[in-house]
């Protein structure tokens, strides 16, 4: 793989621009179902899940007081795709971790990296963790943070946070760039075997995608300050068993009958071979999105 990462956006969206289709929005009555998809195949999740840039990691100790000796609390750790490389730089994180499955191989990734003493991985929602007496300096959600419970998530992390404290929720999304015709193409596949894809669905521009949705959520709980943002682009190359096995971790696809995904893998596999080589590239946009506790 290659990657390839400017940082921030190259402008900012007006507030009032109609919001483009984003990778992180479930659907309120299927939220709670998508979320669990994950612990299904943790191992596979691991293998194919990119990690995030240097640069983020940067900004999460700048911004975020993801530094040298801080207390995190990561919500929703997964297989400890940030949980690793923030132990790497010196913080005690206490990680929150729905899937029995996925905390399982987060503690052996944070053992085999040498982190297992100063990184606990505990096995619960977030919604209902007894949260600890001392709070925490920071708060990290990485890729995760949209499948806690909206009516929960903003006022429990403020609860978390020593005033000062800093709510750093990590999104990421595909946009446009990368093998783009692949993307325009492929959409038949979609269209074919997943009945609930929109016709004509694009991949928006990194421009077009804003963070105004959380920066609002944020505000209306009255805990925090401005939400500052930081964005970085980046390019990921696939052959084609990887770029499927990447798309078998995605809670969408997972939901699908087991025929129609088959079929909607065979199609997407089909169009990689015969018309690009067997590799195509694909753009993520991260957005990091920091608050400071009041």
């Amino acid at each position: 793989m290659s990657d390839n990462v400017p940082r921030d956006a190259p402008r900012a969206v007006p507030r009032d621009a109609p919001p483009a289709r984003r990778d992180d929005t479930p659907e309120e009555f299927r939220r709670v179902g998508l979320s669990r998809t994950f612990d299904e195949d943790a191992e596979l999740y691991d293998r194919a899940r990119p990690g995030y840039p240097r640069e983020m990691y940067d900004d999460l100790a700048d911004l975020g007081g993801a530094s040298v000796g801080s207390r995190v609390l990561e919500v929703g750790c997964g297989t400890g795709q940030a949980t690793v490389p923030l132990a790497a730089r010196g913080c005690r994180i206490t990680a929150v971790e729905a899937g029995p499955r996925m905390a399982a191989v987060a503690r052996r990734n944070l053992a085999a990296a040498g982190h297992g003493a100063t990184a606990e991985v505990v096995t619960a929602d977030f919604e209902s963790w007894p949260l600890p007496d001392e709070p925490f300096d920071a708060l990290v959600s990485a890729t995760a943070f949209h499948w806690i419970d909206p009516a929960v998530r903003v006022a429990k992390a403020a609860a978390a946070l020593r005033p000062g404290g800093a709510l750093s929720v990590v999104r990421t999304q595909h946009v446009r760039g990368g093998t783009e015709e692949f993307f325009v193409e492929v959409q038949r596949c979609y269209e074919r075997f997943d009945p609930d894809t929109p016709p004509g669905l694009r991949v928006p521009e990194a421009a077009d995608i804003h963070g105004s949705d959380h920066a609002d959520e944020v505000a209306r709980g009255g805990a925090f300050g401005p939400t500052v943002f930081r964005r970085y682009e980046r390019d990921l190359t696939y052959p084609t068993a990887h770029y499927l096995d990447l798309l078998r971790t995605y809670s969408g696809h997972r939901a699908l009958p087991e025929a129609a995904r088959d079929g909607l893998l065979a199609c997407v596999a089909g169009l990689i071979d015969g018309r690009y080589g067997g590799r195509v590239t694909k753009r993520y946009l991260i957005e990091l999105a920091v608050s400071r506790r009041r």
